[in-house]
């Protein structure tokens, strides 16, 4: 009932169709990530760079600048990914096909963990925003994000189209709230009325060691700054990653979506950089390193960059559109965590696929979506968000190293791809469209590289390092994952020679478990001889003395057609002690098959299931790691089961598939 509430009825597998996606509903769903970015990526430049006092924000706008050349350069290229791969494996179909399956492994865990890293910042950030306009709430931050996590989570179970629908309205009401911001501000500049951010007036305490700095200390904070901006690229490569959930002709939908969400990215961003240095917004890492601070700088949280704008521009912070700009930026950047749920499930169910990873990834829920991939990763994530306090300060510092190791190997892939296509082109014109996108590509991978050299050396002392350290683990892992499946398959593998009657066994030794004589053990004893085998015993292990010579009474006085055997049990076991009769059975006649009839109960209610058959469960664990030994489960249904499930209606509303899934 509960999950039928929070996920809806199941799907049929030919509805799929019916969850493709238009580009409207496309672009907050797979864009919601870059476009959301622009919100705190500003933020984060000035933070850096106000680590040496005010004397270094005149470089902001070139910092900008850098930002803005390199996202134009990052979606050309992936527009050209789009076209040449679109069946959604983006950076880690392009780096496996062209640089060799490790690199694509070392693309897809890098992509894996930035996923995660989305939803811990995007959700953080979101919170932070509120807590912009209500700081009474700044103590609860953590179960604010953790609820929004698992809100996010329940959307996406229920389905791609289903929660586009849900998360369109935000983002386009953020995307419009914003253009109306900027559009406002310089208007009012244009007519002399220079909005003033409320930290306008005050001054900036240095951080030690951040005074007076020039020459390569200088760069490297100007290099930190950019590495800092450059989070306004997350997620660019989703739509790539998307492209099977399009409507025809995807590659095209896809392209069209991923310009528009470069051309707005790219005007928000550099709009909110151009007001905040105008306005004057003063913002640091540590609040008491603001000299005019009114309040209680070790505990009163800071106003976002954003909320310092919009109370600027729209005439303070008791404004209805302040209220609204805080409102819509915390909604886009809480749901920004969706296109890392759209994008890590997908990405996932491909690895599943190609068995990198566990199998159950690559199945589909009840309403078509990975359902397990969406739950890992909000387990993940909620994980992270606990730990770093939902710090995004603390977060961030994880974040974005992930997306330029796939966004350099992908550029140097399609580098490769279109080196092969010109071997194999004749045609002048067509030679040097080719040439072009190769050097789109080739410049792409340069400057991507650069930035991932940059982005490590900035942020390892600062958390990078459990990237770097995430990423082998997952390489390593993943390895093995498929070494196993390998291994398993080419074990079950049947030899071209090999006949169905080599296989057959010479015997079959037919046992019965026995804890009393009762309809489960008759029921159980009755199915085993239809089954013939060649030997049928029941057995019972003696744990009470009493208890089992008044069974063995009762069965002789029964007159059960089964001869029944007394295993001693000296320490009161059962389990071992079955387990070494069918070993020994197994050792006298290594030929035989041993089948093993468990009588089990099937009660109504889950919790009625901790009260029966946990020996049986025991016992069966066990007995499936001996070889040669069958498992065979004789289940008698309780009227208690029955009557449930007619009470509650269950008999008669399964969904194709639901006992399966364990439907309830």
């Amino acid at each position: 009932m509960v999950k039928r509430l929070v996920v809806g009825r199941a799907l049929r597998s030919q509805q799929l169709h019916e969850t493709l996606l238009p580009k409207r509903l496309a672009l907050p769903i797979f864009a919601s990530d870059p476009l959301s970015s622009v919100a705190y990526a500003t933020q984060e430049i000035l933070l850096v760079l106000t680590l040496g006092g005010l004397a270094y924000l005149h470089l902001a706008p070139w910092v900008g600048a850098a930002v803005v050349l390199l996202m134009a350069v990052v979606v050309l290229s992936y527009r050209q990914v789009v076209y040449a791969y679109p069946s959604g494996g983006g950076s880690y179909e392009v780096a496996s096909r062209n640089l060799g399956p490790g690199w694509g492994l070392v693309v897809a865990s890098a992509l894996l963990v930035d996923y995660v890293m989305t939803v811990a910042v995007s959700v953080a950030a979101g919170v932070d925003n509120i807590i912009s306009a209500f700081p009474e709430w700044n103590p609860h931050r953590v179960a604010i994000a953790l609820t929004f996590v698992a809100l996010l989570a329940a959307m996406n179970l229920r389905g791609i189209r289903e929660s586009g629908k849900v998360f369109a309205a935000p983002t386009y009401l953020f995307v419009a709230g914003i253009m109306v911001m900027i559009a406002v501000g310089f208007a009012r500049m244009a007519f002399g009325d220079t909005p003033r951010a409320e930290t306008a007036g005050y001054g900036v305490r240095p951080e030690h060691g951040y005074v007076g700095l020039s020459g390569l200390a200088l760069a490297f904070l100007v290099l930190r700054a950019f590495s800092s901006g450059c989070t306004a690229l997350t997620g660019v490569e989703a739509i790539s990653n998307g492209v099977p959930a399009f409507r025809k002709p995807k590659s095209a939908n896809a392209a069209k979506t991923m310009t528009a969400m470069g051309l707005i990215a790219v005007t928000m961003f550099s709009g909110i950089t151009a007001l905040a240095l105008l306005t004057d917004v003063r913002i640091t890492e540590h609040t008491c390193d603001l000299v005019g601070w009114q309040g209680d700088c070790r505990t009163d949280p800071q106003r976002t960059a954003i909320a310092q704008l919009a109370a600027a521009v729209f005439g303070g912070d008791n404004s209805p559109l302040f209220y609204y700009i805080q409102a819509a930026t915390a909604a886009i950047l809480i749901l920004a965590a969706n296109t890392a749920f759209n994008g890590f499930p997908m990405l996932g169910a491909i690895l599943a696929q190609h068995c990198y990873l566990p199998r159950q990834l690559h199945t589909r829920g009840d309403r078509l979506a990975f359902s397990n991939g969406i739950t890992l990763l909000a387990a993940i994530a909620g994980g992270l968000i606990w730990l770093f306090n939902a710090s995004v300060t603390r977060l961030i510092q994880l974040y974005i190293l992930g997306v330029f190791i796939s966004f350099t190997l992908s550029q140097a892939g399609m580098v490769r791809h279109w080196r092969r296509r010109l071997l194999g082109e004749a045609d002048p014109l067509k030679r040097r469209r080719v040439q072009l996108k190769r050097a789109i590509n080739r410049f792409g991978a340069v400057l991507t590289g650069t930035v991932l050299v940059v982005v490590l050396a900035t942020k390892f002392t600062h958390g990078a390092w459990l990237v770097c350290v995430a990423v082998p683990i997952l390489w390593l892992t993943m390895r093995a994952v498929k070494r196993h499946y390998d291994r398993t398959a080419e074990a079950l593998q049947v030899g071209r020679g090999e006949v169905a009657e080599t296989m057959l066994p010479s015997r079959i030794h037919a046992i019965v478990l026995v804890s009393k004589i009762h309809k489960p053990t008759l029921l159980a004893l009755a199915y085993a001889r239809t089954a013939r085998p060649h030997v049928l015993e029941a057995i019972t292990v003696n744990v009470d003395e009493n208890e089992t010579r008044a069974l063995q009474q009762e069965w002789d006085e029964r007159g059960l057609p089964v001869p029944l055997k007394v295993i001693d049990s000296p320490y009161r076991e059962i389990t071992r002690p079955i387990i070494e009769y069918v070993r020994g059975i197994r050792r006298r006649s290594p030929r035989d098959v041993v089948t093993v009839y468990i009588p089990e109960y099937v009660v109504g209610r889950w919790w009625e299931n901790l009260l029966h058959n946990q020996s049986a469960l025991r016992l069966k664990s066990r007995l499936l790691f001996e070889p040669g030994v069958m498992v065979t489960n004789v289940p008698w249904r309780l009227a208690g089961a029955e009557r449930y499930e007619h009470k509650t209606g269950k008999a008669d509303h399964y969904a194709p598939g639901g006992i399966r899934r364990h439907q309830p």
